[in-house]
């Protein structure tokens, strides 16, 4: 066994609050920060959103307690996980900002249980494998966020943070999903290759890197030289996820893919493809239809749309096609959504292969807000004065975020972002994912296909997902659909002769939660819904559970997720 430190931050007041279920993982937050900053700010606060804090600092441990009880409530460990967390003034200016940033504190690796030999694994996932703490009395997790967004003019132009349990942020900044986000990190779901020399750590593969698969060229980077991995990583819509887990669930969280479907004039590409906002609805199907008219803002380069329009009256009942420029992306759309734009589209200028994602937060955009390639926003202002109509909508042909095999795209692009390339989903996933590299404003408490992704890296033994198995003389026992799920589940079995059957729910502990089946069954296929309920009746706390078949010649079990 190899341990090796990646981060070691001296403790500065150091307490410890234990956080976790009695059923699954327990999490710890270690509150490193200073007297009177992060957790322990005494600025009064009204209580918000179902947290009952009446200080900053205590609102803040509230909501830290709160992500700590979703993950422990998901996860499956015998071993405490300890995260070392503190607020820090971190990169921020009025239209963008680094929200938080988290990773292991060490990786370690051929320890007992280890999956995969002379791999890296993060220290909080190999002490879960070991069953024993790997680096007994340390910290697992490093976790900052940055506490100069609340009450600072200079940073995201006065927004704040929310830190209210219940996703009401408006136009402030909801904390809870960027905890879940960070602490995602520290859990596994990172890479720690360098992307920008293709270098992997001390020589050897990592977890999540088994399963990044190259489309291009068919590899896995373990696979493949320094070179072809600097290569790989900007290969932008070609880099995916291959781990059953994900791939066998993706077609249940994602939708069509949103494109930008050209009507008039002819001549046009059919479709061109679009980037989504981390603010205002989401694109849906039919989607919206209309004429594209430029803005004009009367003022410096009049179609950035930074100040009010002066061509209210052309834009009122259509789309408004925005270049990109100094201001914020909220800024552009406000000014045309308050000229009567029905949509925006804007147009990047990096001339960059992929439109990008817009960030921003905004609790009064109510018109869908897409991107465009530099080269597409070409094609559609020549046509300008053509007739140009389009409509932004679904493809339903295909899953926004994966390729045609269902495996999800994996944040590639050209150049890299450091920080950010590799170690997301990639930002064309609709709806918008929890591991994306912004958080958009429809994420707030759940993790969608966080939890496959880490049953793909040995989180949860046996694995939860889907596997294909040979069947027994006896019968054959399938995952359950959906996995994770909320509020219900459907469990299917098959039978090859008749006899007493059960089909029981029990907690990870072993204690019986549900008989679902209890009887003699024909020789067929059987499938039975639980509700997430006891034999009481009462609603059951989220977490793993299993579920085990019993007959004549038979016993198996597997494992589910539920998740509110």
């Amino acid at each position: 066994m190899k341990r090796i430190i990646l981060l070691l931050a001296a403790l500065l007041l150091a307490t410890p609050l234990l956080i976790g279920t009695t059923l699954a993982a327990t999490i710890t937050i270690v509150n490193v920060d200073g007297a009177g900053e992060g957790f322990n700010d005494n600025t009064p606060a009204a209580p918000v959103g179902g947290n009952p804090g009446t200080t900053i600092g205590q609102q803040r441990l509230n909501l830290f307690q709160h992500a700590a009880g979703i993950w422990g409530g998901l996860l499956d460990s015998t071993v405490e996980i300890r995260v070392e967390s503190s607020f820090d003034a971190l990169s921020c200016d009025a239209g963008s900002a680094v929200l938080g940033s988290a990773g292991p504190m060490y990786v370690d690796r051929d320890f007992t249980n280890a999956e995969w030999a002379g791999t890296w694994y993060h220290v909080a996932l190999g002490s879960k494998r070991a069953g024993s703490d790997l680096v007994a009395g340390g910290n697992d997790i490093r976790a900052r966020f940055n506490s100069d967004i609340d009450n600072n003019e200079n940073c995201l132009s006065g927004t704040n943070w929310y830190y209210g349990f219940d996703g009401n942020e408006g136009g402030d900044v909801e904390l809870l999903p960027v905890l879940l986000h960070e602490m995602g990190h520290g859990l596994g779901f990172s890479t720690l290759v360098d992307e920008d020399t293709g270098a992997e750590f001390n020589g050897l593969p990592d977890t999540y890197e088994r399963h990044i698969l190259d489309n291009t060229t068919g590899l896995h980077w373990p696979d493949m030289t320094a070179g072809q991995r600097v290569t790989s990583a900007i290969n932008s819509g070609n880099l995916v996820w291959d781990g059953d887990g994900v791939t066998g669930a993706s077609g249940y969280f994602l939708e069509g893919e949103p494109k930008l479907f050209n009507n008039a004039p002819g001549g046009l590409p059919a479709t061109m493809a679009v980037g989504l906002a981390s603010f205002g609805p989401p694109v849906t199907s039919p989607g919206v239809t209309g004429d594209v008219v430029q803005v004009d803002d009367g003022t410096g380069l009049p179609t950035e749309g930074c100040s009010a329009l002066v061509n209210g009256a052309q834009i009122t009942g259509n789309i408004a096609l925005v270049d990109r420029g100094s201001c914020s992306f909220v800024s552009k759309a406000q000014n045309a959504q308050d000229a009567g734009a029905i949509a925006v589209i804007i147009v990047d200028n990096s001339g960059a292969s992929t439109p990008p994602g817009l960030g921003g937060s905004s609790g009064t955009i109510t018109i869908p807000v897409v991107s465009v390639t530099t080269a597409d926003g070409a094609l559609l202002k020549a046509e300008l004065g053509n007739g140009l109509n389009v409509t932004i909508g679904l493809d339903n042909s295909v899953l926004a975020g994966a390729d045609s095999q269902g495996r999800v795209k994996i944040f590639a692009p050209n150049p890299t972002q450091g920080g950010s390339s590799i170690s997301h989903w990639d930002v064309s996933a609709n709806p918008s994912l929890l591991m994306e590299p912004a958080i958009t404003g429809i994420l707030s408490d759940t993790v969608d296909l966080t939890i496959q992704h880490f049953d793909d890296i040995g989180w949860f033994s046996p694995r939860v997902s889907a596997v294909d198995e040979v069947p027994t003389a006896a019968a054959r026992l399938e995952a359950n659909y959906p996995n994770p799920f909320n509020p219900t589940t459907r469990i299917a079995f098959n039978l090859t002769r008749s006899g007493a059957v059960k089909l029981e729910v029990f907690d990870l502990r072993g204690r019986l939660v549900r008989t679902l089946v209890n009887g003699n069954l024909g020789a067929d296929e059987h499938v039975v819904t639980w509700h997430g309920r006891d034999d009481n009746g009462s609603q059951v706390a989220s977490g793993v559970y299993l579920y085990r078949l019993s007959a004549p010649g038979f016993e198996e079990s597997r494992r589910m997720v539920l998740m509110k």
